[in-house]
């Protein structure tokens, strides 16, 4: 039971939870990467950093096969690795790295995330919902996000005046770590500045098993938001008695 008058923080989710994915579908999303790493295959070759056809189509299958191994990685222990990292693992593989100042490697994940980035929209309430929640008196306010281009995050934020409304925009590939991670939560806690013993006065409202169960362990209440749209081989949340709601704009009824 949410214990509304103690509320000293409010931690979202950001997809489908603050936002939505135009026609959310698994082939949409790789279309998307595929899209992204073309993007950025053609920028190293104008750049004379990928020289031949052969290169590029080197470069494109060793990233492909090093980013199924980062999700099966990701999955056992819960470390992210930033898309910055792994361009620099396949670079550095293909002995590359040597010819890329810090220009590219800040731009490759930018035209990686390029597609994926255009097409997340804030859902309907979003806005006036942070504006309204922004009124309360100390409630500090904060996105986690399991993203590992921390700055596409933050650029999807900006492009729809909404980071405004938060003290702090936390990804697991600023930290390193993704939820339900523990430690990333404590993390977010502590950039808050809310003292740890007052986690249970904090609520995480997510859309996913990471978000609820991460949040549970992690000793912070929670509020699952039900969304639509269905993942494959999404894990059930083993709780009863969640706080749900179906429109963020319900979270303030509970402050």
């Amino acid at each position: 039971m949410i214990e509304i008058s103690k509320i000293k923080g409010l931690i979202f989710d950001f997809g489908f939870t603050l936002f939505y994915f135009e026609e959310a579908s698994l082939k949409k999303y790789i279309n998307c990467y595929q899209k992204g790493l073309q993007k950025s295959v053609d920028f190293l070759f104008r750049r004379n950093i990928l020289k031949t056809e052969s290169i590029k189509k080197e470069f494109i299958n060793k990233f492909n096969r090093m980013q199924n191994e980062i999700f099966k990685e990701r999955n056992k222990g819960h470390q992210e690795y930033p898309t910055r990292t792994l361009f620099r693992r396949i670079c550095r593989s293909m002995n590359l790295d040597e010819d890329i100042n810090e220009e590219v490697w800040e731009e490759l994940p930018n035209l990686f995330h390029s597609f994926e980035e255009e097409e997340w929209i804030p859902f309907e309430n979003t806005h006036n919902t942070l504006t309204q929640l922004k009124k309360v008196p100390h409630l500090k306010l904060a996105v986690l996000s399991n993203h590992p281009h921390h700055t596409m995050i933050e650029q999807v934020l900006n492009r729809y005046n909404l980071s405004q409304f938060f003290d702090e925009i936390i990804t697991s590939a600023e930290y390193g770590m993704r939820k339900p991670h523990i430690d990333i939560f404590d993390y977010t806690i502590k950039k808050l500045g809310i003292k740890k013993e007052d986690k249970k006065n904090i609520i995480m409202c997510g859309d996913e098993y990471a978000d609820i169960m991460g949040a549970h362990r992690a000793g912070l209440q929670i509020v699952l938001i039900e969304r639509e749209y269905k993942f494959p081989y999404e894990k059930d949340i083993p709780l009863k008695d969640i706080c749900r709601i179906k429109d963020i704009s319900e979270i303030l009824n509970l402050i």
